[in-house]
């Protein structure tokens, strides 16, 4: 087991890449606490963690808050123990048209994305620095490295993801924590219109070298890599588990 004794917070956990990484990491040994705003979603994670063997509990919080942030690495602390691995990957999309974005649209997807990975970051490291140890991994987007049409606000989050885990790279290496990037496929009930849409399906797979669709679980294995201690010397890295969209 990779993870063996590791505790983690997942956030983002009631669906999709979160929910796959949560049921990876408590298989590979981890006790993980799996937060989301989703009650229902994140309790049926939690079950889906526990039947494959492992150990998880649901904690309900708004990553934009960060005293709510502090709260659920409290609980992980309470219930596991010094936390080890911090996945910051809760997410929204509020997709418009930048002329028709409104003020709200482009706030809510900063607060939940930016601040959310920012809040996770600081929460984190205060924690770990004392330790000198811990995996901190953020979830950037192709959308955040290139730019995308209708989603300035998420795009905009997205790059910024990228540049706060290479500065909190270059401020807590010195303590042994390592903060990577994960750029994951299209593969979460956001991302679904895209995969499931014949206009805009076939246009997609073709940016794939791969082309085909990648799979949560998939997504997951990079995170799984990057919390290991196969990953200790990584770190300020954007890991690409995309299919070669990215080529």
């Amino acid at each position: 087991m990779r993870l063996n004794g590791k505790a983690a917070v997942v956030t983002g956990a009631a669906q999709g890449i979160g929910r796959a990484v949560v049921v990876a990491f408590a298989r590979e040994g981890a006790r993980v606490v799996a937060v989301d705003l989703n009650e229902v979603g994140g309790t049926e994670t939690v079950k889906l963690a526990r039947e494959g063997g492992g150990e998880a509990q649901f904690f309900r919080a708004d990553v934009s808050q960060l005293a709510e942030v502090e709260a659920m690495l409290d609980a992980c602390e309470k219930a596991y123990g010094p936390v080890d691995v911090m996945v910051n990957n809760a997410g929204i999309v509020r997709a418009a048209m930048l002329h028709k974005m409104t003020e709200q649209q482009w706030d809510e997807v900063i607060a939940v994305h930016l601040k959310g990975t920012w809040a996770g970051i600081h929460a984190a490291a205060k924690r770990m620095i004392p330790l000198k140890r811990g995996r901190i991994i953020n979830v950037t987007s192709g959308a955040g490295l290139r730019g995308t049409i209708g989603q300035i606000n998420y795009s905009s989050a997205k790059m910024g993801i990228v540049g706060a885990t290479k500065s909190a790279a270059r401020e807590l290496g010195r303590y042994n924590i390592t903060v990577n990037c994960i750029s994951p496929a299209a593969v979460t009930p956001m991302t679904e219109t895209i995969r499931t849409d014949p206009r805009f399906e076939q246009k997609y797979l073709e940016r794939i070298a791969l082309g085909r669709w990648g799979s949560a679980e998939e997504m997951a294995a990079g995170f799984v890599f990057l919390a290991s201690d196969e990953a200790s010397y990584v770190t300020g890295h954007v890991l690409r588990v995309d299919g070669g969209m990215a080529i």
